[in-house]
């Protein structure tokens, strides 16, 4: 059983970073691809950046292309998002997950392992 367990969300004014970390344990997370996803207050969850289980490859919502970045180390078993420029639109929960494959999802049904989320309050 993955346990993943998100830190690093707060409280930035607009234009501002943060860097979302995802710890995995428990089971095995090199080799799975990982995502990031998220939900803001009034609406369903959506996807925001996945990438594969080696790292080489990545997509990215359009609302946050060029602003975040997703990446992973695989011997420390953690993900991460980096979050740059970033906008009171972009406020939400913020999950990270694994997937139920090596390959990357833009889905929620293509990943099987979720933590709690962390929150990210982006002020005007």
């Amino acid at each position: 059983q993955v346990q993943l367990v998100e830190s690093g969300g707060g409280l930035v004014q607009a234009g501002g970073s943060l860097r979302l970390s995802c710890a995995a344990s428990g089971g095995t997370f090199g080799g799975f691809g990982m995502g990031w996803f998220r939900q803001a207050p009034g609406k369903e969850r959506e996807f925001v950046a996945t990438i594969n289980g080696a790292g080489g490859s990545t997509s990215y919502a359009d609302a946050v292309k060029g602003r975040f970045t997703i990446s992973r180390d695989n011997v420390k078993n953690m993900g991460y998002l980096q979050m740059n420029s970033l906008r009171p639109e972009d406020t939400a929960v913020y999950y990270c997950a694994r997937s139920r494959s090596l390959l990357p999802g833009t889905t929620e049904r293509q990943y099987n392992y979720w933590g709690q989320g962390t929150q990210v309050t982006v002020s005007s």
